[in-house]
């Protein structure tokens, strides 16, 4: 059975930071690209980052450029995303993604419909 699961979310102060782990089971992670989505009520999903399956290029919102950092671990089967100064509008709930999809680029890395397997998230908020 094909699964996502994200982890490493909760409270956290302006300023502090989080490492979200999104672990898959069912499938190896090695041949697929993984993004990163956020989504507030009422909000629709944002692209957060995304890390390709064939040449590890890494792609990333312009609100969390020089902050959050996408890496894998294939051995762990697992997809990171590190989020330093973390700010109260990155309060949010995180989605980890899979895609079979070969072909990214800055124009299509944070398109939702590229994406085949998503987890069920995992909250993240910012306050003091």
């Amino acid at each position: 059975q094909v699964q996502l699961v994200e982890s490493g979310g909760g409270l956290v102060q302006p300023g502090g930071s989080l490492r979200l782990s999104c672990a898959a089971s069912g499938f190896t992670l090695d041949y697929y690209a993984i993004g990163w989505f956020r989504q507030v009520p009422g909000k629709e999903r944002e692209g957060v980052s995304c890390i390709s399956s064939s040449d590890d290029r890494r792609y990333y919102a312009d609100s969390v450029k020089g902050r959050f950092t996408i890496s894998r671990d294939n051995a762990k089967n697992t997809v990171y995303l590190q989020m330093n100064s973390l700010k109260p509008e990155d309060t949010a709930v995180y989605y980890c993604a899979a895609s079979r999809n070969v072909y990214w680029s800055p124009s299509n890395w944070d398109r939702s419909a590229r994406y085949h397997y998503w987890g069920q998230g995992t909250q993240v908020t910012v306050s003091s």
